[in-house]
């Protein structure tokens, strides 16, 4: 009786989970506040979203066969994007430290939680699945596992994005704060070539197409459409990304915007402290790796020397 328990449990689980899922496909009807939200986020992180050509012939190719197949399913994920970002607007979610490392990596909130809602749906359904084909393939097995093992799989599934986002985040923050650190020297070679201010960090950004630089041209770019002066909106840009380097670096652009001189000495010396920063965490990093090798050494040396010792102990052992 108990075994039917478990197994009508796990059904209910998975009908909410295909009912949910069913739910979010539905195509939403936002509210205006959820649309001015939305249009406003999109404004002040500049984004740009460009198909590629690969996803052009994709969306082009006719629905038959794989390629039917990838598209519908990038056609239910859109949807299910776009309703968990209406959903999170008119909720009020803040998400700080996720929209962060989204705005870093230059992805949308509804896909992020797009896919954490269907990661952990699909590792949800993927136990009773399980289960049931090793039923029937005569395996004995309890029948609480498959409640249980749904649980921690759809937990895992929902959590490891925001691990993988983190993670990648980080590295790009890093990468981005390098960037503000040559930023910074080229600001200020361009005012020591004479330049002003706002034409020596538009000049400084448009050196590369590096996509740090591409960012930082972008928010000054908008600054002068709007009206707006460019260490306000350098301030903006590292509030959106959460680089506390570009938002100090706008603090002191906007305490010394009228005198040249100090301006171009504290961008200098913020230029060396950054490289100084940046060349200590190498070293860091060089550190650790360098003591996980002499970790792996001795538990390398350790195996060898019980392997050529085992011999001789069990001889002597089987002749005791």
């Amino acid at each position: 009786m108990s075994d039917l328990h478990l197994a009508l449990g796990t059904g209910a689980v998975t009908a909410a989970g295909l009912a949910v899922l069913c739910g979010a496909l539905v195509r939403p009807r936002p509210s205006v506040s959820a649309q001015v939200a939305r249009y406003d986020g999109a404004r002040r992180s500049n984004q740009r979203t460009v198909l590629s050509a690969a996803e052009a012939a994709a969306s082009a190719a006719p629905d038959r066969g794989l390629f039917g197949i990838s598209a519908a399913f990038g056609r239910g994920m859109a949807r299910v994007a776009d309703r968990l970002e209406v959903l999170a607007a008119e909720r009020g979610w803040r998400l700080r430290r996720t929209r962060a490392d989204l705005a870093v990596l230059g992805r949308r909130t509804g896909e992020f939680l797009a896919t954490k809602v269907v990661a952990g749906l699909v590792l949800l359904l993927l136990a009773p699945v399980c289960w049931f084909v090793l039923r029937a393939f005569g395996v004995p097995l309890p029948g609480g596992v498959p409640l249980s093992l749904a649980v921690v799989l759809g937990g895992a599934g929902f959590l490891v994005p925001d691990l993988a986002l983190r993670g990648e985040a980080a590295r790009r923050r890093k990468d981005f704060r390098r960037v503000v650190g040559v930023f910074s020297d080229l600001v200020a070679m361009n005012l020591a070539g004479g330049r002003g201010l706002p034409e020596a960090l538009l000049s400084s950004a448009s050196v590369s197409d590096y996509w740090a630089l591409v960012r930082i041209r972008q928010a000054l770019s908008g600054a002068r459409l709007a009206g707006g002066t460019p260490w306000q909106a350098l301030g903006d840009l590292g509030t959106e990304l959460a680089v506390t380097e570009l938002t100090d670096m706008a603090g002191a652009l906007a305490l010394a915007a009228d005198d040249g001189a100090k301006i171009r000495a504290s961008l200098a010396a913020r230029a060396a402290t950054l490289r100084r920063k940046d060349m200590a965490d190498v070293e860091g990093e060089a550190g650790e790796k360098s003591q996980s090798m002499l970790v792996a050494q001795l538990v390398l040396c350790t195996a060898f020397m019980v392997f050529l010792a085992f011999p001789a102990v069990h001889n002597l052992m089987a002749t005791s």
